[in-house]
């Protein structure tokens, strides 16, 4: 696969934590921003064992800032962007577009699930980075069972590719979260899932603890779809900060 598609595939979430409102641990969540509020993510992908080849895959290394954008309670939207490396060719475009907008749960009626329409990893390098995925995603709080969420996404069929390069542009987004409260406040646990045979896909599963109000990091380990387009499975550490 070329490199510089492999990369992109590569750097398809941001972070996730306890008090984070953009991400699960791999894929988005229904999480918004509040208005005018700004959150940094800085996140870490690092290979779990060697290629077949003998090597160890390069770690992805993201920085991550995201703004609240809408000042309305029923309907709220954040932008931001991502700088992502890996010690490969496509580092010289490292800057993707992310954006969001959703209404939270009960603001439509009561009992309503939470709603997200939103687009990321929209690179400025065409067909090299340009992902351009768009996705949508409900999510609903089932008391203590935790918060389960499910969508769909599409992206750019020349840049997700599977390991033969055809097209693999398309999948389901599901996740579960929840706060474990019956151990502490500040911990929270979460498993994601991202469909398809591009690098995209994953099967990801952590926890976060809240080292303060405003803070929390993330410990969490990644099982890809397809080892031919994504590489070996990786550990990640993700740093999240409220900023104001």
């Amino acid at each position: 696969m070329n490199k510089f598609i492999m990369f992109a595939v590569m750097l398809s979430a941001a972070a996730a934590a306890h008090a984070t409102p953009s991400t699960q641990i791999w894929i988005p969540s229904t999480d918004i921003q509040k208005y005018k509020s700004a959150h940094l993510n800085v996140d870490n992908y690092i290979a779990a064992e060697k290629e077949a080849a003998g090597t160890w895959k390069a770690p992805v290394f993201m920085i991550c800032p995201t703004v609240g954008v809408l000042p309305y309670e029923k309907i709220q939207a954040e932008a931001g962007f991502d700088v992502m490396k890996a010690g490969l060719s496509a580092d010289n475009y490292p800057v993707y577009l992310h954006a969001k907008a959703g209404t939270p749960e009960g603001s439509l009626f009561g009992g309503s699930p939470a709603f997200a329409l939103g687009g990321y990893n929209f690179g400025l390098k065409k067909d090299v980075t340009d992902q351009n995925i768009i996705y949508g995603l409900a999510a609903k709080n089932l008391a203590k069972l935790g918060r389960l969420s499910a969508g769909y996404f599409s992206g750019n069929g020349k840049v997700l590719v599977d390991g033969n390069g055809a097209k693999a542009n398309t999948g389901l987004l599901l996740s579960w979260d929840r706060t474990l409260s019956e151990i502490s406040d500040k911990l929270w646990a979460a498993v994601d899932y991202q469909g398809g045979d591009s690098a995209l896909g994953a099967l990801s599963f952590g926890v976060s603890w809240a080292f303060a109000p405003n803070t929390s990091v993330l410990f969490g380990y990644d099982v890809y779809n397809n080892a031919k387009t994504a590489g070996k499975d990786t550990f990640t550490v993700q740093l999240d900060i409220n900023l104001w």
